[in-house]
């Protein structure tokens, strides 16, 4: 049985997604597969890279990438962490099973040196319930 397949999006790809892939296959190892995109793809920010590495967050895998490079693909869910990515992804020719958006605030707007940091407790503290949610989900059936 393949694994159950995550993507978050965000408008740059270059903070909040590629906290949310990173986390992600921190706290769920194996479980999931995770993924990252943009709606207008940027390069990796470096404060956002730091704030992973100040958790201890592998961060070798992470590129930016455009969602367009997900086109037709089923993902089970899809969490979309800004406001543009969730007006681009009405239009994304993906499908998916689980549709959630977290519109968490773009630490490149916050004018606060631990403003990634934030951004991502904010996204640990969801995928944190998220992960419960489906752990309960799983142990009912």
């Amino acid at each position: 049985m393949s694994r159950p397949s995550v993507l978050f999006l965000c408008n740059a790809n270059s903070a909040r997604s590629l906290m949310g892939e990173a986390l992600l296959r921190q706290l769920a190892g194996e479980r999931f597969a995770a993924f990252s995109a943009g709606s207008q793809p940027d390069q990796p920010h470096e404060l956002a890279l730091a704030a992973l590495h100040k958790q201890g967050i592998d961060t070798t895998t992470l590129s930016s990438k455009p969602l367009k490079d997900f086109a037709g693909e089923h993902f089970e869910t899809v969490i979309v962490l800004c406001d543009k990515a969730h007006q681009a992804c009405r239009d994304w020719p993906g499908s998916h099973d689980e549709y959630l958006y977290w519109d968490i605030r773009d630490p490149r707007q916050i004018d606060r040196p631990d403003a990634y940091e934030q951004a991502l407790q904010e996204i640990r503290r969801r995928l944190t319930l998220w992960l419960e949610l489906k752990a309960q989900d799983t142990s009912t059936r």
